[in-house]
């Protein structure tokens, strides 16, 4: 089945409730207009320098000429309540889905503050919740309305013993209480202790799922196309499937057929770029160099912890990208230099009320517990690297990110206790 592409958000804005308006409201934590510049370049480490007035990011879809103004941000807190909220799908009656990581579905009444938190009832019995396993990615189907389906990234296991890292579709019920499994979409992904679990999906321009994940902390796994380890995977939403325009969708090994791109590390970040339909990853490094990555279908992103299997176990002091093992691996278009930030999820902002940074792309940090915004070039490369303040540390670790359906940005927090959903929109 063919799934139509992921709707722009000005076509969301159009179908979005008119109480959904992009203004700051009181009970909005906001900082002042400044921001940390970085420099582009892949070594870049901390935040130095002021902001420029004259920041771009790549053509806008719209026709409107852009606007060059960088924007200052509003912070809501929609609700709390939430611990390790890992992934967020907004329902067409103006509620958001958030995936717990220990285990458990919230769903949240509405997208500004004072929203309330109740819990969906689902059977996770079989969750592996570990390090950093659980109940992780998810994602709304196009056909919600219709179908009430969603399909989450999650950890299983038989008898108290990881087993794999799944994907699996559910079905919300009417009354929105419940969820029930729909079907097992596809299973076998790796798993070790938790460890490196990834699992971010996104659909992308036709539909299609994709799905970056970890390598499980196994030196062999990255540069093995026959596991779905440290890869970036497409699959039919309906089916289970590989594409048929994967590019190794003629292997012979049934796994192959899935991968887009091997030779990563940890994804926990995928991103579609509106108007070029271009897949961006974010990727943990080691104890340095953090990558952004743009996705060429049958890439390696050269990351072998293994050494071309001369060494055992999991060699971490290996270069993110080696080039000179693998002289044709992709080199990531940005990297966090000697900074460990922990990037996690990727998103991109969309929409004129969002100034030069109409385009830009969104990275949260865990251990940075910061937000990034990436404005790019045409091609893809990175020009600046701005760090808001008003993202800059007072929520803690941040995980999750989404552009929601009346074009604000909403992020989760990862601490631990009374998490949030916060709305972040620009200043007005």
């Amino acid at each position: 089945m063919h799934l139509p592409a992921r709707p722009t958000v000005r076509r969301r804005l159009a179908a979005t409730a008119a109480g959904l308006a992009l203004v700051a409201v009181g009970g909005c934590s906001s900082d002042d207009e400044g921001y940390g510049e970085v420099p582009a370049s892949p070594s870049s480490a901390s935040p130095t320098g002021t902001p420029s007035s004259s920041a771009t990011a790549p053509t806008s879809s719209s026709p409107a000429p852009r606007s060059t103004a960088v924007p200052a941000l509003a912070v809501e807190v929609v609700t709390g309540g939430l611990e390790h909220g890992w992934d967020i799908g907004f329902l067409p009656d103006g509620k958001a889905l958030v995936s717990e990581r220990p285990g458990r579905f919230a769903l949240v009444s509405g997208l500004r503050t004072g929203a309330t938190l109740s819990r969906v009832g689902a059977d996770l019995e079989d969750l592996y919740v570990n390090s950093e396993g659980g109940l992780l990615g998810l994602v709304v189907h196009p056909d919600f309305a219709t179908s009430r389906e969603f399909t989450t990234c999650q950890t299983h296991q038989e008898g108290g013993r990881p087993v794999d890292i799944r994907l699996v579709t559910w079905r919300l019920s009417a009354d929105e209480r419940s969820a029930v499994r729909v079907r097992t979409l596809l299973d076998g992904l790796p798993i070790s202790t938790g460890r490196h679990s990834g699992c971010r999906p996104e659909l992308d321009a036709g539909g299609a799922l994709v799905v970056g994940t970890g390598d499980t902390a196994r030196g062999s796994i990255p540069q093995d196309l026959t596991s779905l380890g440290g890869k970036t995977l497409r699959i039919d939403l309906r089916t289970g499937k590989p594409l048929s325009d994967n590019p190794f969708a003629s292997a012979k090994n049934a796994n192959q057929r899935y991968v887009t791109s091997y030779g990563h590390r940890n994804v926990q970040g995928v991103a579609l770029q509106p108007g070029t339909g271009r897949i961006f990853t974010a990727e943990h490094g080691p104890s340095f160099n953090d990558e952004v990555n743009l996705i060429r279908p049958g890439a390696n992103y050269g990351w072998d912890p293994a050494q071309g299997g001369t060494v055992g176990g999991y060699d971490e002091s290996v270069p993110m990208t080696d080039t000179k093992r693998y002289p044709n691996a992709v080199p990531a278009v940005w990297q966090s230099g000697r900074t460990t930030q922990a990037v996690c999820a990727a998103e991109f902002l969309e929409g004129p009320q969002w100034g030069a940074w109409d385009g830009a792309l969104v990275i949260t940090a865990l251990k940075g517990a910061k937000m990034l915004v990436l404005t790019l070039r045409a091609d893809g490369s990175v020009a600046t690297v701005a760090i808001p303040r008003a993202t800059n540390g007072p929520y803690g670790r941040l995980r999750a990110a989404r552009l929601g359906p009346d074009g604000a940005l909403y992020v989760t927090t990862s601490n631990g206790d009374d998490d949030r959903l916060l709305r972040i929109t620009p200043r007005t």
